[in-house]
């Protein structure tokens, strides 16, 4: 499946599940990924509960419902695979727009990598290729 195309035609809510060192879960809101040309996906984050858990355990599954009827998306497990702070490359791939003072007063941005290890359809055991 080509992540890149798929997230430039799709619109949707991508939900990003993270779990600590000890299992405990947590669920953030998320806009879609970036896909890198070496096809590793790509995400913003604050330092928030997301970005800590991912220091502790690097799996997480995100989660996409496509804008359309039915339920239709994916589902992406992940493995975090490093990360950035390079404010040059987070300022071209930031899609939001603050004003530098809002967006300083957010605090820091990371910029995590992640391999995607598995893909799935919202609904269903199938696996797609990757």
């Amino acid at each position: 499946m080509n992540l890149k195309n798929y997230f430039s035609e799709q619109k949707g809510i991508g939900v990003l599940s993270t779990a600590d060192n000890e299992g405990r879960v947590d669920a953030a809101i998320y806009a879609r990924p970036h896909i890198m040309e070496d096809g590793r996906l790509a995400m913003i984050m604050r330092e928030r509960l997301t970005h800590k858990n991912l220091q502790e355990n690097p799996y997480a599954v995100y989660l996409f419902v496509e804008n359309t009827p039915g339920y239709r998306g994916l589902r992406l497990y992940l493995k975090k695979h490093s990360e950035d702070t390079d404010p040059a490359l987070i300022k071209e791939l930031t899609r939001r727009c603050l004003s530098p003072e809002e967006d300083q007063a957010k605090g820091p941005k990371f910029l995590v990598y992640f391999e995607v290890e598995n893909i799935r359809p919202l609904i269903g055991n199938d696996e797609t290729d990757h």
